[in-house]
Formats: structure tokens, sequence, C-alpha cells
């Protein structure tokens, strides 16, 4: 018989310790820029290297175990001996990116991104109109944004595959189909309704939020169909709508602040379209 998988993986302690540092898997899964099922998919890991759980359900919160809390100051000192090895022995880090990206665009391709662009990236989140200001100002280097590229300081980077997502077993209402959407300007709201619109369904705004947490939480909650980029996966809470109209992809642009070489914006075009097409 094969014996279990014993090691204690970098990665999954990360997850573990973020989870307990945040609070939850939902905002860990935030500040590290993943998905809330890799996070869960980490801690499993540590639990089978362990052979116990680490967390119980309280409610709808998630507590250490006792061995959770045996583990927890450990995996800090194994963190911090790690950063310190690899701090010392790794090459010189390049030169650092600062990288902008519309939430939709966010939750899958911003991990895979990472590891495409190598270096020092730091992200920053924010609606398309902000991350263009932040761009003129010269917070930001380049910006992931939805749209065609305009003009020299722009490359386009592929397409934004959009699907209908739903809370399970949820069923239209008589009359206008309801849909959850960020406040204007949004690309993909302005999508959904054209793409609806040309099919003769009728729908109203039932709920809008600022940000895309706000349309996860009121599509769990039933409030009506929502429009999203997930490249493939399904959100957690949330099912696939095949039934509601087929959408076609939305082209992505990246834009470069001015004096940002031009082979750095194609580079990461480059980089981004590889990653949509994966």
């Amino acid at each position: 018989m094969t014996a279990p998988n014993r090691t204690l993986d970098v990665v999954a302690l990360r997850s573990f310790v973020a989870v307990c540092d945040q609070g939850g898997f939902h905002r860990a899964a935030e500040v590290l820029h993943v998905s809330q099922p890799t996070v869960s998919h980490h801690v499993r890991r540590l639990e089978a290297a362990c052979g116990q759980n680490l967390f119980r359900k309280v409610g709808r919160a998630s507590r250490l175990t006792a061995a959770g809390g045996l583990l927890l100051p450990e995996a800090r000192r194994m963190l911090a001996l790690h950063d310190q090895v690899l701090a010392r022995v790794s090459a010189p880090t390049p030169t650092s990116l600062t990288l902008g990206s519309t939430e939709h665009a966010a939750d899958l391709l911003l991990p895979r991104l990472t590891g495409v662009l190598g270096g020092t990236v730091r992200f920053r989140l924010d609606r398309g109109v902000n991350l263009r200001a932040a761009l003129d100002r010269g917070d930001l280097d380049l910006a992931l944004l939805m749209g065609t590229a305009t003009d020299d300081r722009a490359a386009d980077a592929g397409d934004l595959a959009l699907r209908w997502f739903a809370a399970p077993g949820w069923r239209a209402p008589a009359g206008p189909l309801p849909l959850v959407a960020l406040d204007e300007p949004c690309a993909v709201r302005e999508r959904a309704v054209s793409t609806l619109a040309a099919a003769d369904v009728q729908v109203s705004v039932a709920c809008e939020a600022a940000y895309l947490a706000g349309v996860l939480a009121a599509a769990r909650a039933g409030l009506g169909v929502a429009l999203l980029a997930t490249m493939g996966s399904t959100p957690e809470g949330l099912e696939p709508r095949p039934d509601l109209p087929e959408v076609a992809p939305l082209p992505m642009s990246v834009r470069a602040r001015a004096g940002l070489p031009k082979d750095t914006l194609a580079s990461v075009a480059t980089a981004v379209a590889t990653t949509l097409t994966d």
C-alpha cells in the first residue's frame, strides 16, 4: 500500500495562514488573488498530510481545531524561514510592474499571469475608468481592460469568454428577466443587456453592485442571473444557465502608462492572450 503524502507544502501553508489571518476562506482567497475553491483545496491537502481536520464549522464561520492551533505557529515559522532562505539564494529581483485589472478578469486570470510574467508583479483591482485615470497619473504601469486597443499605448490581448450563471434551481419569474450586474459603466453589463435584447428577451436590472462580490452575492441569493467571466470554472454557489442566449466574448486589451517600453507592453499582452487560450 502506498504511503500517504506527508509533505507540508509551502503554497498550502500560505493559504492556511491566510485563512487564519483573514478570518475565513473567502477573504483569504481575495488577499491571495486566487479562487476560494483553490484555498479550500490547499487546506484539504494539509489536512490529508496531517491526518486530521484543521478547521471546524461553527455556524457559518470556520474555527481552528486543536491540531490547527498547533500547526499555525509552526506554519508561520516555516514560511518565514522559507522566504528568508529564498531571498538569500535568489538572483537579484527584476524591476517590478504594477498591473491593474477589472474584477471580471481578475479572479482566475491574475494568479495565472503571475507565473507567466515572472519577476515582481503588484496588482490593483478597480473599475476600468479608475484604472485609466491611474495610468494617466503614472500610478500604474499597465492595466488589463475590456475593449480593443485604440492607440499605440495599448495592445490587443485576446478574448474573455462570458457565461450566464444563477443560483441552483433558480427559475425566472414571469415578465422581464431579472439581471444582477455591476453598476454603469460596465462592458459586461452592456454585453448582457445587448445580447438579451438581440434575442428579444426583456430584461430588468434587479440588483446593481459596485463590486463583483456584490454581484456574486446577489446571484447566489436568487435575485437574478449574472453574466460572468470565469475561464471555464463555476463560481461556488452558482450553476451555469445554458438555456439563456449564447454571449460573444469580450475583447481584452492591455494599456500602458506613458513612457513604458513598448516591448514590455507587447510581452504582457502576449502573456494575457496565452493565458486566455490555455
